[in-house]
């Protein structure tokens, strides 16, 4: 076998400059390599690459010299020419055996600079396109992390024991890997970016009872020493671990509990941005899962994010103010126009709309710009702007670092490396390769200049801003004000101040202050679109202030006009709508999707966006359970709302939506309670893993269909079991009885359990059997002997709404038969008339207002209660002539059945039915206009005459 020669044409191609030195150097080189070593298909494509990457890459012309034997093998395996040998580390790796740690540090760092130089080899000649390079890399990294710890582990469980879950199952650390090593774009001379995690504490059997955290301490260090200590041999990896929580001054590696407080409580708004790219690169894959669920909603919030646009402004400017103090804005990553903000453009899309767009949770940046332009977030030209510079300044980046493997983003000052620079790319000189450089990073902080520039509207806003910050004085500022079409412009001008020199004011961080100095200028000009300019403003403004302490709502509404438009527009029409945002603020983002806003879903629509909420909730965790409930809750009654100020839909509409919410909150609340109970407690017989033999009745307003914004729940709970003394078959067994009671407080504990996101509805049990003294939940039969012998007529007046909400449709049945067959009873009707009204006139003694000039919609005169007890009399009276009388619950298809059957004549039904939704429906927006369910004495005066006639003729 015979080395070869350079041929003179080889050197040839190279330019004049880096003739001779090359030339020099391969010249003893060249005499260790043997061509028939090398496949012959690849023999002219290594000749013709060789002069090129020697003169493009110091540190792989050294690393050939020092060790020819490695490219030697890199030639005859052929790996040198593939682009799939990242799929072989593993497998390379797992042939050698170390003796001891400095054995495995020694053949990792020969093995990383092996690796490094078939990795440059391949981009430097060419024959390697972007994306394969930054997975060579990043496979690279993740295979030598992964390699050293199971090392590690093995030795240190070897020592000490092995920890393991409360299952019993071993458990390891979990490495994230940060940045670019998590987005699978590790740049050629990167660092690598780790934290260190492991999913719950414990001690070990060992003799000085070590903790799961001292020992998974140790093998971090050990870890972060044997990638990152530079020996004879260089390093594997150089180990940065200070984005970990706390950074410095933190806890090596933490528990998820741990990490999930941190994150949820006290992590910086940066950490947000670099958990996007977070991703599992080594240890125990099975517990990452969970972390990674627990860190997701830190990033990705379920709002829109728009403060996100002003975080990565400012971090962006901090960078280049830090460039510009160092002379270093020649720099191809953080410089202007650099990767960096190709990156931050993403990231900002990311941020603001990851949390719902799930498209959008992806961590390589070349993916995400494909996103952007099909969710149509960016224009077409725009993306592939920067999807080609992204590829041109990584590969400007990659060549930088591979010509002496040095981390720098700088370009180079010497002209030669210049020239080798200009080379690597392809371009005959400098100056042609830097016009070229030029033009792509001025076209990338272009778009980054327009992505994150301040809006014309906030441009236009001047004479607001300087009523706002009080640029002009008290008199002209009022003068402004009433350009504007603000009536009081004095008053309003103090509550602006006011606002302005509040303590909620003076507790916000200078961030937050600058949102607010965005954001009421465009408030005081969006103001001018409403009729009560003076009213809305103030409203608005309390609102602020009950807020103003959660910077992420701010910059909602300051980011986003049509949100504060939204806001505007209903705070106009209802004050209620501003106290209810500012007791449950997540609902704000919720503005920003009016199409949404203004569509109340149906109850099937309502039952599978609950259901599917659900899912992400472990099914014995009560807490979350109830806060998640609310936020449903809270979120749909808005929707609710607003399409009821906005006139959307009817009153009829508005009680029926307000109903459907609560009985899909029931039937999984039901459901929820038997499964904590069940695993605690085991099943009764006969029963499995759906609620049986128990049933939620809902009575009044919600048994009526006809729930209002602010109704509690009237209910009573059964059960059916035919021996109450049976056991149920867990491990901490209870009677049959006691089960179903304790299902009842369950329930009960659920719905009424106050809570910083509050209670979820205000429950009322008193119409159970024996009312307060009776027991929670009543046994089927002992329901039915109760409303046959011992009831009350008032009571059976509430049977008539009395309605199965959720439960077991087997008791459903039951139920219904006992309702039909006690309405059905044979009644004397004198008596029965007279037991009503005197129930009635009771009513109205303690209850209705005295003052003439005040009318109580439901126990005033002619009000609403008037017409119940008019049905509820009809239906006792009649049912047992006509059963089909009883077969609704709500007030207006029991009127139109008694009309049929002849108890109110089809006029006064009609009547009846006007004057009833006319009531509610007044009721409901004095709840949304923030004012009790009263009107002035002269209000529905007629109406009002006309039902207290038909009271009379029907009761008196």
């Amino acid at each position: 076998m015979s080395s070869f020669e350079i041929e003179s044409s080889e050197i040839a191609a190279l330019p004049v400059e880096l003739r001779d030195a090359t030339a020099s150097a391969l010249i003893g080189f060249t005499r260790q390599i043997q061509l028939e070593a090398i496949p012959s298909s690849q023999r002219q494509r290594f000749r013709q690459s060789l002069p090129k990457v020697w003169a493009c890459s110091q540190f792989v012309a050294g690393f050939c010299q020092r060790s020819p034997e490695e490219l030697l093998d890199l030639l005859e395996s052929g790996r040198l020419f593939s682009d799939q040998a990242r799929k072989q580390y593993g497998q390379v790796l797992a042939e050698f055996e170390p003796h001891n740690e400095a054995d495995l540090a020694k053949f990792l760092r020969r093995f990383r600079n092996k690796e490094m130089t078939r990795i440059a080899w391949r981009d430097l000649a060419g024959w390697a396109e972007l994306d394969e390079t930054l997975k060579d890399l990043t496979a690279l990294a993740e295979a030598c992390i992964q390699h050293a710890l199971d090392y590690l582990y093995q030795q240190a469980c070897e020592r000490r024991g092995t920890p393991t879950l409360q299952d019993g199952k071993p458990i390891n650390i979990v490495v994230l890997g940060m940045g670019k090593l998590g987005a699978w774009e590790l740049n050629y001379s990167s660092d690598i970016d780790l934290i260190f995690a492991y999913a719950e504490d414990g001690v070990l059997s060992d003799r000085k009872e070590t903790t799961y955290g001292e020992f998974f301490t140790r093998i971090c260090r050990s870890l972060v020493k044997m990638l990152d200590e530079t020996t004879a041999d260089g390093f594997v990896f150089r180990t940065d671990i200070r984005l970990r929580p706390f950074g410095d001054s933190g806890p090596l590696i933490m528990t998820f509990d741990g990490m999930e407080n941190y994150y949820m409580t006290q992590a910086r708004e940066w950490e947000r941005y670099a958990m996007i790219k977070a991703r599992q690169v080594a240890g125990d894959f099975d517990s990452g899962k969970q972390l990674a669920a627990m860190i997701k909603p830190f990033v990705y919030r379920r709002y829109l994010d728009y403060g996100a646009f002003e975080e990565l402004r400012s971090l962006k400017l901090q960078i280049t103010q830090e460039l510009r103090r160092k002379d270093r804005m020649e720099n191809v990553k953080l410089g202007p126009g650099g990767i960096r903000e190709i990156e931050f453009i993403g990231q900002a899309f990311q941020l603001i709309r990851g949390g719902n767009d799930v498209e959008l949770q992806q961590r390589e940046i070349q993916s995400i710009l494909r996103m952007l332009e099909s969710l149509g977030l960016m224009a077409r030209e725009d993306v592939a702007t920067l999807t080609n510079a992204y590829v041109f300044l990584r590969r400007v980046e990659n060549h930088i670092q591979q010509y002496q493997d040095k981390q720098v983003h700088d370009l180079p000052k010497d002209p030669m490396v210049q020239k080798i620079l200009a080379f690597s790319m392809d371009y005959d000189d400098w100056e042609s390769f830097k016009q070229v450089l030029d033009k792509v990073r001025e076209a990338v902080h272009a778009i980054f200049d327009q992505v994150f520039s301040l809006s014309e509207q906030e441009k236009t806003l001047q004479n607001s801003h300087l009523i706002w910050a009080g640029g002009l004085g008290r008199e002209q500022s009022l003068e402004y004000l009433g350009e504007y079409g603000y009536l009081h412009c004095a008053d309003v001008y103090d509550a602006l101040q006011s606002f302005k020199n509040s303590h909620a004011m003076k507790r916000l961080t200078s961030k937050g202050a600058g949102v607010v100095d965005r954001l009421m200028p465009q408030l005081i000009e969006a103001v001018q679109s409403t009729e009560n300019r003076d009213q809305t403003l103030l409203r608005i403004l309390k609102l602020l202030d009950e807020v103003a302490g959660r910077n992420v709502y701010l910059a909602l509404l300051a980011e986003n006009p049509d949100a504060l438009a939204q806001l505007v527009t209903l705070s106009s029409a209802s004050p209620w709508i501003c106290e209810y945002l500012a007791q449950y603020p997540i609902l704000f983002d919720e503005l920003l999707d009016p199409g949404s806003l203004y569509e109340p879903l149906k109850k099937q629509a309502l039952a599978e966006q609950l259901a599917q909420e659900l899912e992400k909730v472990n099914v014995l965790d009560d807490e979350q359970l109830m806060t998640l409930l609310r936020q449903f809750k809270h979120l749909n009654v808005l929707r609710v709302a607003a399409a009821d100020i906005m006139g959307v839909i009817p009153v009829m509409v508005v009680s029926d939506y307000l109903t459907y919410i609560a009985e899909v909150i029931l039937e999984q609340v039901v459901e929820r309670a038997w499964c904590m109970l069940t695993a605690k407690h085991g099943f009764p017989p006969d029963s499995d893993n759906c609620a049986k033999k128990f049933a939620v009745l809902g009575m009044g307003k919600l048994g009526g269909i006809e729930l209002g914004y602010a109704s509690d729940l009237d209910m009573v709970f059964l059960y059916d079991c035919e021996n109450g003394q049976v056991m149920t078959d867990g491990a901490k067994p209870l009677s049959c009885s006691q089960f179903y009671m304790r299902l009842g407080q369950k329930v009960r504990h659920i719905l009424d359990t106050k809570m910083l996101s509050g209670v979820l509805y205000e429950v009322d049990l008193r119409l159970r059997p024996s009312g307060d003294s009776g027991l929670l939940v009543s046994h089927i039969k002992t329901y039915q002997s109760y409303m046959e012998h011992d009831a009350w007529t008032w009571e059976h007046q509430a049977l008539v709404r009395g309605r199965f909400i959720a439960g077991d449709a087997a008791l459903k049945q039951q139920y219904e038969a006992i309702r039909s067959r006690i309405l059905a009873l044979p009644r004397e009707m004198n008596r029965l008339r007279q037991e009503v009204r005197e129930m009635r006139e009771k009513m109205r003694e303690n209850l209705a207002p005295k003052d003439g000039d005040v009318f109580d919609l439901k126990q005033s005169k002619g009000g609403i209660a008037d017409i119940e007890f008019i049905v509820q009399f009809g239906v006792l009276a009649h049912s047992s002539e006509n059963e089909t009388l009883a077969a609704y619950t709500d007030n207006i298809r029991l009127l139109e059945g008694l009309a049929k059957h002849g108890f109110v004549s089809m006029e006064n039904a009609a009547l009846l039915k006007k004057a009833y939704c006319a009531y509610r429906d007044y009721g409901h927006h004095q709840v949304l206009q923030g004012k009790r369910a009263v009107a002035g004495g002269d209000e529905f005066a007629e109406m009002r005459k006309q039902v207290e006639k038909i009271w009379r003729d029907l009761m008196e």
